[in-house]
């Protein structure tokens, strides 16, 4: 989706590197960015700081702007919430034990989705699961590369659409926070949070997501990731009338995982998002007013 405005500078501030679900290094999405022409990026691994630690120690020799930033899965019943955290205090005491907790639902969850996969006859341990994360934090993409790599399913789809999906047989629901403990946790650390790809709450009334952003606006929502490659034109237009409505910030992001989503590329999305450095500027002002 092409945005209709003009900027010189463009950004991409939803990407996933190997600290958790993410085929690339940090240090190879900085080069990847930079290759792309971005001004700034923002790596939001799923429930953990590590690839933003990581990135942020090549800032100053990169050429490019780095902003901290996490992705935190929040529970929600009737679809998939996460919340996007910018411009954190990477080392808030607070904040990393609270993703303690959350990592350790993750692994707890990860043990239990093997052994269900073994008791329907597939010959699966931990350790490949763990070699295929690359040292990273595991999730159910790497046990899906798993099923993938030993001809069980033909692809990283097939192996969600068939085992690993909610209401598959493998499935396990794990530990997540509740929205207002994310958005807390984020607010705590001096960052900024955003509601990610609002289309994944499976909401499909803007009189249902407007009650759902007034709710989350009130827990201490910031902004609304309206450009992403999945948004067409009128999902885009949508999020775009909610966030002036609300008065939330609009952000935007590929949400890059490398060859785990295929077809999806950084700072372009799909071929066509342009995302322009302006969204990051409106970001620093949020987090400036944020109380430490």
């Amino acid at each position: 989706m092409q945005i209709p405005l003009q900027d010189s500078a463009y950004i991409d501030l939803h990407i996933h590197s190997t600290a958790s679900d993410g085929s690339l290094t940090p240090v190879e999405i900085i080069e990847t960015a930079k290759k792309a022409g971005l001004r700034a990026i923002a790596i939001t691994d799923h429930d953990t700081l590590d690839g933003s630690v990581e990135a942020l120690q090549y800032q100053h020799s990169s050429g490019i702007e780095i902003l901290p930033g996490i992705e935190i899965s929040a529970n929600f019943d009737f679809g998939t919430m996460h919340i996007l955290g910018y411009l954190i205090r990477l080392d808030d005491v607070s904040l990393r034990q609270t993703l303690k907790v959350i990592q350790e639902g993750r692994a707890s969850r990860n043990i239990q989705i093997i052994k269900r996969l073994q008791g329907l006859g597939i010959d699966i341990s931990h350790d490949e699961v763990s070699e295929a994360s690359g040292g990273g934090q595991i999730g159910r993409p790497h046990i899906a590369q798993v099923l993938v790599n030993k001809r069980i399913v033909q692809n990283i789809d097939e192996a969600f659409n068939k085992f690993l999906r909610k209401g598959r047989p493998a499935y396990v629901k794990r530990y997540r926070l509740a929205p207002a403990e994310a958005i807390q946790a984020i607010l705590r650390a001096g960052g900024v949070p955003v509601l990610a790809h609002p289309f994944t709450l499976n909401e499909k009334t803007e009189g249902g997501l407007d009650r759902i952003l007034a709710d989350l606006k009130q827990d201490g929502l910031k902004g609304v990731e309206v450009y992403y490659p999945d948004h067409g034109p009128d999902l885009t237009a949508q999020y775009q009338r909610l966030a002036h409505r609300h008065e939330l910030l609009m952000t935007g992001g590929t949400d890059f995982h490398g060859t785990a989503k295929p077809g999806v590329y950084i700072g372009i999305g799909k071929g066509e998002l342009r995302i322009p450095y302006r969204l990051v500027e409106a970001l620093k002002q949020s987090a400036s007013q944020t109380p430490s």
